[in-house]
């Protein structure tokens, strides 16, 4: 059994590495600006410059590698598949970062598939470690792969397949104990010869060499449009979102804290004496920025249901409604949450989970989690859509963009200072997946459409304000 101790000990190993990069930037972040953002300096990295290539703008003193492109051949044999998706870095041995990325694929979309547009590479791999062989008609070709970078050489070392037969991977999120949870964003409608149930989430570890993980469905996480999750490091409590336009936020109580499988308790958000509110924003500005609001969280039933009417059942009992709740991410003690359409203008808004002293306990009700507003900024030129979530080793917020525009990567101050850090050159492309190594050196993003991964380097203790 996982005690708390052993639990917390993973914890702080797996956060260990970010904690010399955040002190050297701030370091030389203030010096530079004489006192950051008092002294007028904008923050950032500054202006973006053009591209040679057209592909991907950044500022001054920044590149980019571009790999893993959707097709290119892998080192189990495999294609790489498509719609690359959520993401995050984990470290390997002799200072490799593996990366496990989420590819956002339907059966139907062979032509993006692993298994090639006529299947014909299908047989390459155990048909038990397929979750949903499909009746070898229409095989699942969503999952994940694991990509091997060396980040001191910005060199690709091989790529795999780690999942096979789920559906729509869509975001996830990594644990303290070192596996990244990828998330079917599916709803009660199945595809077509579907042999199994959808709609859950799945963990997947991390491996240097060519291994499938056992498609082992989360059911007790739920069954709903899933999209993102973050673990508090400290109660090992799994926080979620949901793609949908009245979706709940969900948290699961794991029975032991960093062995999901072993089961827990699932229950929904709800904004304390504010019963099913309305966090939106669509018609009034009932949630203003700043504000924290205590809440509390409902016990939910009949969470493995196959009518998709889980967040319905969850406001009519009293759950807030958020707007599309996209990426998550766990950073400066709290639980950041992105919805993609929020906002009086649909533009995206960012709110932030402070969980309790005594998260998930019977103490809670005294001393209860709290949730605010972050950012709302109502502006595109500020932000657009936002999707997947991480934090920068400095503490700021990073956001990938999601909208039929040029789709950036913005940064937030905790002071609400917005800055850009890089920007696609053609419209329509997602970002997402943004994730920083273990050594804090590259920042990884995927764009998912043509579907590639870069990696982006530079001098990240500039960073102003």
């Amino acid at each position: 059994m996982t005690t708390r101790r052993d639990f917390l000990k993973s914890a702080g190993l797996y956060t260990a590495g970010f904690i010399g990069l955040r002190e050297l930037v701030n370091r030389p972040a203030a010096a530079a600006t004489g006192g950051g953002a008092a002294a007028g300096a904008r923050a950032g990295f500054g202006a973006l410059v053009d591209d040679p290539a057209g592909l991907f703008q950044l500022p001054k003193g920044f590149r980019y590698t571009r790999f893993g492109a959707t097709g290119d051949e892998m080192a189990d044999g495999l294609l790489v598949p498509g719609k690359h998706d959520g993401m995050a870095a984990f470290a390997g041995e002799n200072g490799r970062t593996l990366l496990v990325c989420n590819h956002e694929i339907k059966s139907a979309e062979s032509e993006l598939g692993a298994f090639g547009k006529d299947l014909s590479r299908l047989g390459r791999i155990d048909r038990a470690k397929i979750y949903d062989y499909g009746k070898g008609i229409a095989p699942h070709l969503g999952g994940t792969t694991t990509l091997v970078f060396d980040t001191r050489t910005q060199r690709l070392e091989r790529q795999f397949l780690s999942l096979a037969g789920t559906t729509v991977n869509c975001a996830g999120g990594p644990t303290p104990w070192g596996t990244w949870v990828t998330c079917e964003e599916v709803g009660d409608t199945p595809e077509a010869h579907s042999e199994q149930a959808h709609g859950y989430n799945f963990e997947v570890r991390p491996t240097a060499q060519p291994a499938l993980a056992d498609p082992l469905p989360l059911k007790a996480m739920g069954r709903f449009r899933h999209e993102a999750v973050a673990v508090d490091p400290a109660s090992g409590i799994v926080y979620q979102t949901e793609d949908v336009g009245d979706g709940l936020l969900y948290r699961f109580i794991p029975k032991e804290p960093g062995k999901l499988a072993a089961g827990g308790k699932l229950q929904a958000m709800a904004v304390r004496d504010r019963k099913s509110a309305d966090t939106r924003n669509w018609k009034k500005s009932a949630f203003p920025i700043g504000q924290r609001l205590a809440v509390e969280w409902i016990d939910l039933e009949e969470i493995d249901n196959p009518k998709g009417d889980l967040r319905l059942r969850g406001a009519a009992a009293g759950a807030a409604v958020f707007a599309r709740g996209e990426g998550a991410w766990w950073g400066n003690d709290s639980v950041y949450f992105a919805m993609t359409n929020g906002g009086r203008n649909a533009s995206g808004q960012i709110f932030r989970y402070f969980p309790s002293v005594h998260e998930g306990t019977a103490r809670e009700a005294a001393t209860p989690g709290f949730i605010e507003l972050f950012a709302e900024p109502n502006d595109t030129e500020l932000l657009r859509n936002c999707d997947n979530v991480t934090v920068a080793p400095w503490g700021d917020l990073i956001i990938c963009e999601d909208a039929d525009a040029i789709c950036r990567i913005v940064g937030i101050t905790p002071r609400g200072e917005y800055y850009v850090i890089g920007a696609n050159t053609k419209r329509g492309r997602e970002l997402c997946g943004a994730c920083f190594s273990p050594d804090g050196t590259t920042l990884f993003v995927n764009v998912q459409n043509p579907g590639y991964t870069l990696a982006i380097t530079g001098p990240w203790g500039e960073r102003r304000g």
